[in-house]
C-alpha cells in the first residue's frame, strides 16, 4: 500500500500496476460478471487509502443501476447525464472531480463523499456496460495518476468481461 503525504502518494503508479496484476489473476477464467465485479470492488476498496465507496453502476439499457460495491448503501438508479456517474456514462469520458460540491448536479448518495472518479465501461462493440465509481471523504483525493491507474484497472476488468462472452 502506498502512503499519502501532503495529498500525494509515494509510488502511486507502481501500486496501480500491482493492483492491475492482482485483478488480472483474480478475474481470469471466471465467467460471472457479478462475481468479478464484487471481487474487483473489494480489491480496490481494500487496497487504496482514503476511500469510502468503490463499485459499479451497470447500464440496463435505460439508466445506470447500482451493482456490486464496497461502502455504505448507494443510490439505486442514476439517469444518463445526471451526476458524475451519469455524465461519465453519457460522455464516455472519465470524470475526475476534485470537489463534488463544485460539480453542478452532483448526486449526494453519501454526504461524506468529497471527491470522486468515475470511469465509463465500454464494450468492444461500443455499447455501454456501465461505470466504475470511486468516492473519497477527502477533497482532491484523485488526480491524473489516479485517472491513469483506474483506467488501467478498468481495462483489465473489461478484458475479463470480453473473455467471458
Amino acid at each position: 500500500m502506498f502512503e499519502i503525504k501532503n495529498g500525494h502518494a509515494a509510488n502511486k503508479s507502481g501500486h496501480y500496476a500491482d493492483l492491475a496484476e492482482q485483478a488480472r489473476g483474480m478475474l481470469a477464467g471466471e465467467p460471472s460478471l457479478v462475481a468479478n465485479a464484487a471481487n474487483f470492488s473489494a480489491l480496490v476498496f481494500n487496497s487504496l487509502p482514503d476511500l469510502n465507496w468503490a463499485g459499479f453502476y451497470l447500464y440496463d439499457g435505460t439508466e445506470l443501476v447500482v451493482g456490486p460495491f464496497q461502502g455504505k448503501p448507494a443510490c439505486i438508479r442514476i439517469a444518463l447525464g445526471r451526476g458524475v456517474c451519469g455524465t461519465a456514462a453519457q460522455t464516455r469520458q472519465t470524470q475526475v472531480v476534485r470537489d463534488v460540491n463544485s460539480f453542478d448536479g452532483h448526486i449526494a448518495c453519501d454526504a461524506a463523499s468529497q471527491s470522486e472518479i468515475v470511469v465509463p465501461l465500454v464494450n468492444a462493440d461500443g455499447s455501454l456496460l456501465g461505470v466504475w465509481d470511486v468516492d473519497s471523504p477527502s477533497i482532491a483525493r484523485f488526480d491524473d495518476d489516479d485517472r491513469a491507474g483506474m483506467e488501467a484497472l478498468c481495462k483489465v476488468f473489461m478484458e475479463a468481461v470480453a473473455a467471458s462472452r
